[in-house]
């Protein structure tokens, strides 16, 4: 069973709970997050608008197709991301939007904070979206002071690294898993994500599956209002292998499947590096690197 807690647990974390937490995103590197000041009807509003979004005429889509631009804002067609290279593109749609700097700013025109684009239908989708991406970001803030006060670490020390987050929030919509599809087609391919955290709602529908450290696949289930939280590449390095990141897929099933996961990352420049080594390595070319190697369209890019 995947590890549970309460958010008001995470906000106060005992010295027991820092015991609990910090065997869970060591062993476990998921769990499952609850009674956070989002509210579940918003989450559904949120999934239900992704939902409009993506049952459109693809005429509409296409309107904001990110294959058309040099980043991974808009929408995304179906096989156009590839996590697994020994994998066939992966089968799912999704939609990326991200963090937005002023023009002014001297970061503002890396392909990490690009310009968000919005379609024009469903009505309200930008403000309901905005909305659910400021409040999701709180969320997993709170998970990251849990996170550094588990590892040893002061409870701000994530603080002022994430000021100006490349976090991306992303609607991704399997639909019920196709007639053609064979053993190497996935609604998303065995993977670890590449920043820091994960914060995932999804409309409760099964697929998600875990890799135990003992090889073992085996689902990921939360209830519509909760959190699946997981941790990436980024974050494994930073903490030494304090911090799991865990593989992961969805091979689909016959029922189509809505998910929302905030991929939240700290500024660009931030250093990521193993902390202690005297090395450096940025944050935002790890991020830049491994989008290099997963979006088709930016493949071709390189």
């Amino acid at each position: 069973m995947m590890p549970a807690f309460d958010a008001e647990v995470l906000r106060t974390l005992s010295p027991s709970d820092a015991d609990t937490l910090r065997s869970a995103i060591k062993n476990d590197g998921f769990l499952i997050v609850k009674n956070t000041q989002i509210a579940t009807s918003v989450i559904t509003e949120v999934i239900e608008t992704y939902r409009a979004f993506f049952t459109q005429d693809i005429a509409l889509k296409s309107q904001v197709d990110m294959s058309k631009t040099g980043s991974n804002r808009g929408w995304g067609a179906s096989q156009s991301e590839q996590v697994d290279p020994n994998a066939n593109p992966d089968y799912k749609e999704v939609f990326d939007s991200g963090f937005e700097l002023a023009p002014s700013d001297p970061l503002a025109h890396l392909p990490v904070y690009a310009p968000n684009l919005w379609p024009s239908l469903p009505k309200n989708f930008e403000a309901i979206i905005k909305s659910y991406y400021a409040q999701a970001m709180d969320v997993a803030m709170l998970v990251l002071r849990a996170v550094a006060v588990a590892t040893g670490h002061d409870p701000e020390f994530f603080k002022d690294k994430f000021s100006k987050p490349m976090a991306l929030l992303r609607g991704n919509y399997y639909p019920s898993r196709p007639d053609w599809a064979g053993a190497q087609d996935f609604g998303i391919a065995e993977h670890t994500d590449y920043g820091c955290v994960t914060l995932l709602a999804t409309d409760g529908v099964a697929g998600l599956e875990a890799k135990t450290v003992e090889g073992q696949w085996v689902p990921v289930t939360a209830h519509p209002g909760e959190f699946v939280i997981n941790f990436g590449e980024m974050l494994q390095m930073w903490t030494k292998g304090q911090v799991r990141a865990t593989p992961h897929r969805v091979i689909g099933t016959p029922s189509e499947r809505i998910s929302i996961p905030l991929f939240f990352n700290p500024n660009y420049d931030t250093n990521v590096a193993p902390l202690g080594s005297g090395e450096t390595h940025l944050a935002g070319h790890h991020l830049d690197k491994r989008f290099r190697e997963t979006y088709i369209h930016l493949q071709s890019a390189s």
